[in-house]
């Protein structure tokens, strides 16, 4: 992709907070770096739902949009991810409609299957259903926001009888809709079927085969086209972690512990999930060497994203994974960097500026003898009026 173009940048918050601290204080600092980032002209920040395991502490994230939406004034608030299987689908089309007005058309439906097979244990649903659940359920919420004739409908987990909203969307057609893709070619091939946008990790999870970021977009582009629908490589979110700082062995050293810790901690410990085969102390290496993480400088940071976009053949969203790997000082000031120095980069806001330098540079010479002469004329003329 032209890198002149307008990339969006925006961060998927799941959170991820150890269970060692306050999670009131937590859920406050979630809110503090949401208005942070708004302030640093981000275009979008996804909020996640979560119940189990400790560590993903938002329930829900309409809720905490609502929150958020009251202290920020431009950054579009998305669900990052509201887990479809758990949900009436009806509720979940009534509730962001419903923050579709109070926001103005901020927000974003971005949905999934849902993260934690713990939640879906706990709430009796068969983890083996919940991709057909989730397509069932994001067919019928559609169709709540774009249709005004009534919808009955039954299904073996939700029934509607001449359902309509009331309320119609703020956004037209309707709520803009977002897809995650993790660890299967299901999200794609969902996204796809509905035309919606995609939000993908740097390194796809796949645990049946290995599925590269290129074969994922191809999934979603045949997908589309079998359904009468597109795809636009514009709305494709990819996820990454980053920590940027103003030198590479500082950026690093500062997340060496807490890096660590989410992946040892809680990817590992607490729900299963294979950890790299190193020390603690080489994990960041290890996840930047495998273009999970990007950390270092902004030059680092512009370096990454490049190699992502040849990776993947092009994507017009970049997403930050919220860590709270770092002091709070550091985390913020990681994001500033990244607005001041990485964004532009891929949002053509330096063209003018840059050309306008090498402009006035390019002819300093004779500027410079321009204003010698001007200078001249004023003294001579000066001189001559004291003789007068």
């Amino acid at each position: 992709m032209d890198p002149n173009n307008k990339m969006k940048f925006g961060v998927f918050m799941a959170p991820f907070h150890r269970t060692n601290e306050n999670p009131t204080l937590a859920l406050d600092r979630d809110l503090e770096l949401i208005q942070w980032l708004d302030v640093l002209g981000f275009d979008e920040a996804y909020i996640g739902e979560h119940h189990s395991a400790g560590w993903e502490t938002i329930a829900s994230p309409e809720v905490f949009i609502a929150t958020a939406a009251e202290r920020t004034r431009h950054i579009r608030l998305g669900t990052g991810v509201i887990s479809l299987p758990y949900h009436h689908p009806y509720m979940v089309a009534n509730r962001m409609v419903l923050l579709d007005h109070l926001t103005r058309g901020r927000v974003i439906l971005g949905v999934g299957t849902g993260a934690l097979n713990s939640d879906a244990y706990m709430f009796g649903i068969d983890m083996g259903r919940q991709r057909e659940m989730m397509d069932e359920s994001l067919g019928i919420i559609i169709r709540l926001m774009t249709e005004t004739e009534p919808i009955t409908y039954k299904s073996d987990w939700f029934e509607l009888h001449d359902a309509v909203l009331q309320l119609r969307p703020y956004q037209s057609p309707h709520v803009p809709v977002a897809v995650a893709s993790v660890e299967s070619p299901s999200g794609v091939t969902l996204a796809g079927k509905h035309g919606a946008a995609v939000l993908s990790m740097s390194v796809p999870r796949g645990t049946i085969r290995k599925t590269t970021l290129q074969d994922l977009w191809s999934i979603a582009e045949d997908s589309a086209a079998e359904h009468g629908n597109t795809v636009r490589r514009e709305d494709w979110g990819i996820v990454s972690g980053v920590h940027l700082a103003e030198t590479k062995e500082q950026a690093f050293e500062d997340i060496r512990k807490g890096g660590a810790r989410v992946v040892t901690e809680y990817f590992a410990k607490t729900l299963g999930n294979p950890a790299p085969d190193v020390p603690p102390d080489e994990i960041v290496d290890y996840m930047v060497e495998n273009n999970q993480w990007i950390v270092g400088t902004p030059d680092d940071c512009i370096e990454g994203i490049n190699r992502l976009q040849e990776m993947s053949g092009g994507f017009g969203s970049f997403m930050i994974r919220v860590e709270d790997w770092a002091p709070r000082e550091k985390i913020l000031h990681s994001y500033e960097l990244l607005a001041r120095y990485v964004m532009p980069h891929f949002q053509g806001s330096l063209v003018g500026i840059q050309n306008s330098q090498r402009w006035v540079s390019n002819i300093k010479e004779d500027l410079q003898a321009f204003r010698k002469a001007s200078i001249q004329r004023a003294t001579d003329v000066y001189d001559a009026s004291r003789q007068a």
